[in-house]
């Protein structure tokens, strides 16, 4: 999946793509860097995208940033749960790079 998103966003023409192999990872990377956007996938093992949410979103130096979560549930309870973490944006797989785009779109709009 990671291989995927990373190919898709170098086809909508991001060039400075970052990646984690689990949400613990992802965590320790946004403390030591700046990040414009994550986008995590909501099934990784042992931290969660949705834990991995909940601890950026508590953590002040890193609260404020864009975060889209990809999964391929569409349970409507995932949903709700994520945006009631602060989830910036939802895509549920499979997707193509026209949905990333709108998606990434949306939540840079509402800034």
């Amino acid at each position: 999946m990671i291989r995927i998103i990373r190919n898709l966003l170098k086809q909508l023409g991001f060039t400075d793509i970052d990646e984690a192999s689990d949400g613990t990872e992802a965590f320790d990377k946004m403390q030591e860097r700046k990040y414009g956007l994550v986008i995590s996938d909501w099934n990784m093992e042992p931290m969660t995208g949705y834990e991995l949410l909940k601890k950026v979103r508590a953590e002040n130096s890193i609260s404020k940033t864009p975060f889209i979560m990809v999964t391929a549930e569409s349970k409507t309870e995932n949903v709700i749960a994520a945006k009631k973490a602060g989830v910036n944006n939802y895509i549920v797989k499979p997707f193509n790079a026209q949905t990333l785009k709108g998606k990434i779109d949306a939540v840079f709009a509402s800034e």
